[in-house]
């Protein structure tokens, strides 16, 4: 069903185009804990668990599945919140439907946040413990390196593609398979973004384009930043050697052009790609609840997808599914 009128109206209201994110992160931040606070955390079924990187400690939470599956495939997911916001108590409830609605276990980094931690700080958390499961999947969990995925929404889609590519070009591991949930791949959100839905979509549907030039300038240590493909992966020169990728994007998403190129680079890149865009939903869609049809079909998605499943073409999907 297409956005009426009415709910046009309402987001519209809610899109506040002149938040000042740089002044107001730590408020943000702690809005957000507020709604989600550590003691709502799913203590039955999660555990956590600390990687080390340069004698400092990176938290993680592992997410087992209500099936008892003796060594379930895993999820290595990063979290979205433009890499400013958001934490591994904030993404207990999506990493916990994760595992139960795709029978794998979740590996939740909780990374450093900007821009108390500026690029790439946030990101090397994320290759520091994608580089330890990966080269010890069989002693952490129990299973081989394919049967491991990157996964990440968001910013978390924007690190999840920055660790392939630093794992292809270090050649420490190389993933077998990522996901990228409407991913931050590109450097402008200015009117002179080369893609129309920065325009079409960056004002009135809750993630503005100038929120997400705030994100970066939060995020970038600094100019020079900009230009490099682990900051913006879309500006990699040389996609080769990247692993079979799904990419999902949401239709009122200021980001949805750029993912969808992305997708689009990697596949001429000789990479085994799977693009969908979902219909009548905007950026964040995914921390909902599964019962919304579009939000349930993503996870059958990546349930499918991460155990090489048959896939539905992008042509059979819909907001009705």
């Amino acid at each position: 069903m297409a956005l009426n009128k009415a709910m046009q109206a309402a987001l519209k209201a809610l899109s506040y185009p002149d938040i000042q994110m740089k002044k107001n992160y730590k408020a943000v931040r702690q809005v957000i804990n507020l709604a989600h606070p550590p003691y709502l955390r799913p203590f039955y079924k999660t555990w956590d668990h600390k990687v080390e990187l340069s004698g400092r400690e990176i938290p993680v939470r592992i997410f087992s599945p209500k099936q008892e599956l003796e060594h379930p495939p895993v999820l290595l997911f990063f979290h979205g919140g433009g890499w400013v916001t958001g934490n591994i108590d904030s993404y207990n409830n999506v990493c916990t439907r994760l595992a139960a609605l795709t029978g794998q276990l979740v590996v939740s980094v909780d990374y450093r946040l900007a821009p108390e931690h500026r690029f790439p700080e946030g990101l090397m958390d994320c290759y520091q413990v994608a580089k330890e499961v990966y080269l010890n999947p069989e002693e952490l969990f129990g299973v081989e390196p394919e049967q491991i995925t990157l996964i990440g929404d968001s910013a978390g889609g924007n690190l999840a593609a920055a660790v392939s590519l630093m794992a292809q070009e270090r050649r420490e591991f190389l993933p077998d398979r990522q996901i990228l949930i409407y991913p931050a791949v590109y450097n402008d959100y200015s009117e002179n973004s080369p893609f129309p839905s920065v325009q079409e979509n960056g004002t009135d549907y809750l993630l503005t384009s100038k929120t997400m030039r705030d994100y970066m300038e939060l995020y970038q240590s600094g100019p020079e930043d900009l230009l490099n493909p682990y900051f913006a992966p879309y500006l990699a020169k040389d996609l080769s050697g990247q692993p079979r990728t799904m990419v999902i994007t949401a239709e009122y998403d200021p980001l949805r052009d750029e993912g969808e190129a992305y997708a689009d680079r990697l596949a001429k890149a000789g990479s085994e790609v799977l693009l969908y865009r979902i219909p009548d939903v905007l950026h964040g869609f995914f921390s909902l609840s599964p019962r919304f049809p579009a939000v349930g079909l993503c996870y059958e998605l990546i349930r499918a997808f991460s155990r090489s499943e048959d896939m539905p073409s992008p042509q059979q999907i819909s907001s009705e599914n």
